[in-house]
Order: C-alpha cells, then sequence, then structure tokens
C-alpha cells in the first residue's frame, strides 16, 4: 500500500526494537504493547496515502494555499484527531500533502480525511469536506466561514493560465468561491444582490440592518459577509 509500509518498517526499527524481535538465547521478546499498537494504527491511517511529487515546476507561482512551505495543521482521520502536523494544501488539485519523512512528500488519503485546521498568520482556519457536488465548485474541503442555522463557506480554489507569462510560462491564479447554504440549498453568492436574493424571506429587515450599520459585502473580503449572514440567522428561519 504505498510509501505507508516502509514508514512503518522505519518506526519498528527506531522506536519499538523489541517488536517482533528475538534474543540471543531463541526466546521471542515482550510482545507490541496495546499502545504501540494503537501508534502503529494512527501511522497507518496518516500515512495511507501517496508519494507526492510536483507536477507543476515550470509554472509560475504555487498551486499551495497562503504559502509554499509548510503550515501547522490539525488533521481528523477516520474519527481519530492529529495535531501540529506540517501540512501543504494544494487548492488546485485540493489534496492535502505532510512530510513523510526523510524527504519524501505524502498526499493524505482524501476517503479517511473529515475535517482539518490550518494556521497561518495567527489566523486558524477551519476545514470540511463536502462529499456530494450539489453546486457546480461546492465539494471536496470548504472553509467554513460560519455555521448555524445557516451556513457560510468559503471554497479556495486555483486555476492555470495558459502562456500568461511573457506568451510563454503558464501562470497560477487563484479564483475562489463563496456559498451560503440554507435549508439544504446551496446558493453560489458573489455579491450584495445575490446574497439579498438567497435571504429574500427576510431581505428588508437585513437592508436595514446593513444599512443601520454601514456594512458593505465584497467577494474580495468573504469575512465581510459573516455579520449579515449572523444577523440573518438571529432572525429565524
Amino acid at each position: 500500500m504505498y510509501k505507508f509500509k516502509i514508514l512503518i518498517v522505519f518506526f519498528l526499527l527506531f522506536n519499538t526494537s523489541a517488536l517482533l524481535a528475538i534474543s540471543r538465547e531463541g526466546m521471542p521478546l515482550p510482545s507490541v504493547t496495546d499502545q504501540q499498537q494503537d501508534s502503529l494504527q494512527k501511522l497507518q491511517i496518516l500515512y495511507n496515502g501517496k508519494v507526492w511529487r510536483n507536477l507543476y515546476m515550470r509554472v509560475v507561482g504555487n498551486q499551495f494555499l497562503f504559502s509554499a512551505s509548510f503550515l501547522n495543521a490539525g488533521i481528523t482521520m477516520n474519527g481519530i484527531r492529529f495535531d501540529n502536523l506540517p501540512v501543504l494544501y494544494d487548492i488546485y488539485n485540493d489534496e492535502l500533502i505532510t512530510s513523510g519523512g526523510n524527504g519524501t512528500l505524502i498526499e493524505l488519503n482524501k476517503e479517511m480525511v473529515d475535517s482539518f485546521t490550518l494556521t497561518y498568520m495567527f489566523r486558524k482556519y477551519r476545514f470540511e469536506k463536502i462529499s456530494a457536488d450539489t453546486v457546480r465548485g461546492f465539494y471536496g474541503y470548504v472553509n467554513v466561514l460560519y455555521k448555524g442555522s445557516v451556513s457560510l463557506y468559503l471554497k479556495y480554489k486555483k486555476a492555470i493560465a495558459l502562456l500568461e507569462v511573457d506568451d510563454k510560462y503558464d501562470k497560477f491564479y487563484q479564483v475562489d468561491r463563496i456559498f451560503f447554504v440554507k435549508g439544504g440549498t446551496v446558493y453560489a453568492v458573489k455579491n450584495r444582490r445575490d446574497l439579498l436574493k438567497a435571504m429574500d424571506d427576510k431581505r428588508t429587515q437585513v437592508k436595514a440592518y446593513m444599512r443601520e450599520n454601514s456594512l458593505s459585502i465584497s467577494k474580495k473580503d468573504p469575512d465581510s459577509f459573516v455579520p449579515v449572514v449572523k444577523y440573518y440567522d438571529g432572525l429565524g428561519n
């Protein structure tokens, strides 16, 4: 199963010298403890992915969210939490990548990932995995901006512009999308008009609230949607 078997062997050799070994007298040494077995199972889950290789070295820019350097992450996989992991989030392919040791990078098994957090510039970003593609673009890992009886999500995404630089080199560019979810219906919202349309049942109250508090909404600042969504949620649905 990919590269994680090799990693498990290294773990056994360097961390549990007594495991499955034979003493000089030919007698078996102590067996694997429950704690060691639990650690092995966790490693199998974490590293049950494939070796990652960068296929976009010739593309200007990079495919990662926020930074091409590792970010601190907390990841839940199959209900098991892993904290303080070094992670790259490839938003072109929507994949998480971590260090497998010895210079190896591992692309995590997406089917096993439930949710994760990323810390960048002293802020923690929370992500959930959306399985159903109910609206174009609303699937995979999404950043949770607000969650109540209604929810607001941000989908980070990069695309590649062909021959964008000097008519010779391709270039990454970012194309984020914002989604508002109400009563199981998903709305792609780009601006004030889109959001008010999704909140049509409380449009008058919402417009008054925005006017009284001098609130403006911009896709360039996804957080600007949050106060309005929170207010709408408080009106009851």
